[in-house]
């Protein structure tokens, strides 16, 4: 083969295709791409070698706005710079070029397992917009901490890094501002593998830098800027995003979970329980599986989340996987004994200072007056459809489904379902502080969160459901409906979850609840058969510990807005607050109807001025 057939012919110019706001994502040459999120003030660079891991590109890519390349693509890449900066200047009227490359690292003793130096080197001018953004950039570095080590920042003279034609380009753009950085490499291993949790954090924690500092770069004192940094984020999802969540939003709808680990014959049971003495252990019956969990799991961890190409969502997004994973694993050990540990792997252990809560509540001699009127099955069905009815007429796609079952115990809400057992029986004062519990906080937040981009944001982020039980009391609690009796069955179910988790038989808890606390024979068996059932479940600890979180935000005058734009941790919220900066999650369709009761309002002015959890409690 002759030399000439090496050679690549100059490639036709660049035509960049801009969307009506500015949204580009075009091939360049071979290998590399052009993506522009919309219309924005700055443009990352990176030349490098795709077969070789680069952080650089990494953090390149995970931005809103880069053009990659490999040297091979050199032409093509000077084209398609020429005409991105040239538009960008045109509407920005500026445009800041940072140049990211991977610093080199000399050979290292494969034995050793010291680190490369943390250390950041800046390349950039100190007067006008780029000395300004350039200071920020530095500061923002110095804050970066990975594995308890502080990044240090070089500053260097400005040189380019991309070869001599592309400086020329530039130089010749009326608008264009530059700096370089040379990114660190602590990430690498001597033996010349990676740390991949120290280069995901890195790579999130320089790009985090590089919105702070085109944010600086655009604050000239005369430029309107954003609220928040953030919001020059990515504001459109990639394709490969909406795929990865499809994805798993499947892996999630393959199974129900709490169906999945629910008894069907709970009243069944407790006649044989009582019928046999109260002495021995229940059996239950559950549903047959309706997912192979290593088959799921299989699918789980086939999706690329690294083709994102945004921090944020593959944080979310990967929490969620592991946590599927983790509930896969409970249906796989169902009924075993390896169900227990897995249980406090996703839902924890019973905290001290809740176990304390639970004790003083039970510890109280306060009751509440006599149960007055009861409602059964089809009058609570009855009240549910009017409720969601009232929500439905703000807007129509709030449609749960409502339905009566004799598979369940009490209520539950699964997706856009609430299912009543059929054999319910509660006391009509109680009615709306439930509704309000189900309806207004557990279907109310699947149909806000129905309304969001991604499915994630319906079947819940990872962790999700402290909090929304937490909402779902406090709910009750606003509404007035919180009785003294429910308050003691949540700090019951903590009793019994702290000590089923240290070892306590079902015959031992059932006793426990009747003995020490009072309760009744049918009382203190629906709540071991909740803990008990498919080996042991820590998960009722939550209600309690989460209204008590709930509580402790809104007495503190934090708003609760964030939590009904549909099913998050609290953990969550900063990350909500930057995707509503970014435009990429709406304000929730649907605002608890409770919230606009004079009543509720009163009683959350009063909460904000009390002193602590156990002074309101006391007033339940």
């Amino acid at each position: 083969m002759s030399s000439r057939a090496n050679l690549r012919s100059a490639p036709s110019p660049f035509e960049p295709k801009f969307g009506q706001a500015g949204a580009l994502r075009q091939q360049v040459g071979a290998n590399g791409r052009a993506h522009v999120d919309r219309w924005l003030p700055f443009l990352i660079l990176n030349r490098g070698n795709e077969q070789e891991a680069s952080l650089a590109r990494r953090i390149a890519i995970d931005s809103p706005s880069y053009l990659i390349w490999t040297s091979q693509d050199d032409l093509a890449a000077m084209s398609a710079l020429e005409a991105v900066a040239a538009a960008l200047v045109e509407r920005s009227g500026r445009l800041l070029v940072v140049t990211l490359d991977d610093q080199q690292i000399g050979p290292r003793d494969e034995r050793s397992q010291s680190l490369p130096p943390f250390v950041a080197q800046l390349g950039a001018g100190d007067q006008g917009n780029v000395g300004r953004a350039a200071a920020i950039l530095d500061k923002a570095l110095h804050a970066v901490e990975i594995d308890l080590r502080h990044c240090k920042v070089e500053r260097v003279p400005f040189a380019p890094i991309l070869p001599k034609s592309f400086d020329d380009l530039l130089n010749q753009l009326d608008g264009v501002e530059r700096l370089t950085l040379r990114v660190p490499q602590i990430h690498r291993r001597a033996d010349g593998g990676e740390y991949p949790g120290i280069r995901h954090d890195l790579a999130a924690a320089i790009g985090d830098a590089l919105l702070r500092t085109a944010c600086a770069f655009v604050d000239d004192g005369h430029t309107e800027v954003p609220a928040h940094y953030r919001a020059l984020g990515r504001s459109a999802y990639l394709t490969a995003a909406l795929k990865a969540d499809r994805r798993l939003d499947k892996v999630a709808r393959s199974f129900d979970f709490l169906l999945s680990i629910s008894p069907i014959d709970t009243a069944k049971a407790y006649d044989r329980f009582a019928a046999t003495g109260k002495d021995e252990p229940p059996h239950f019956h559950y549903r047959p599986l309706t997912v192979d969990p290593d088959l799921a799991k299989r699918e789980l961890y086939s999706i690329d989340l690294d083709a994102l190409e945004d921090p944020m969502l593959e944080q979310l997004l990967g929490e969620k996987r592991r946590e599927l994973d983790a509930q896969l694993t409970m249906l796989a050990t169902r009924n075993t004994p390896a169900f227990r540990p897995a249980s406090m792997f996703l839902y924890g252990s019973v905290e001290a200072t809740l176990l304390a809560d639970a004790e003083v509540i039970l510890s109280a001699s306060s009751k509440d007056p006599p149960r007055g009127a009861a409602v059964d099955a089809s009058q609570v069905a009855e009240a549910a459809r009017a409720l969601a009815s009232r929500y439905s007429a703000i807007d129509p796609s709030f449609a749960p489904r409502i339905e009566v079952r004799d598979d369940v115990a009490g209520l539950l809400v699964s997706g856009n379902k609430l299912m009543i057992a059929s054999d319910t029986i509660m006391p009509a004062n109680r009615l709306g502080a439930l509704l309000a519990h189900e309806v207004s906080v557990h279907l109310l937040t699947y149909f806000n969160g129905a309304a969001q981009g991604l499915t994630i944001f319906r079947t819940g982020l990872a962790g999700y459901e402290g909090i929304q039980e937490g909402l779902g009391v406090f709910a009750e609690w606003v509404s007035g409906g919180l009785t003294r009796t429910r308050l003691r069955l949540l700090a019951a179910r903590v009793i019994a979850v702290e000590a089923m988790l240290k070892g306590a038989t079902f015959i031992d808890v059932y006793r426990l609840l009747r003995r020490d606390h009072g309760f009744s024979s049918k009382g203190a068996f629906g709540i071991a058969a909740r803990v008990f059932r498919s080996g042991g479940l820590a998960k009722d600890a939550i209600y309690l510990r989460g209204f008590r979180e709930v509580m402790d935000l809104a007495r503190s005058g934090t708003s609760l807005e964030p939590f009904w734009l549909g099913k998050i941790a609290a953990r969550h919220a900063p990350a909500i607050e930057e995707l509503l900066q970014r435009g990429l999650v709406q304000a929730p369709r649907f605002i608890p109807l409770f919230l606009s009761d004079e009543e509720t309002q009163g009683q959350i002015a009063a909460l904000k001025r009390s002193d602590s959890f156990n002074h309101v409690l006391s007033g339940a």
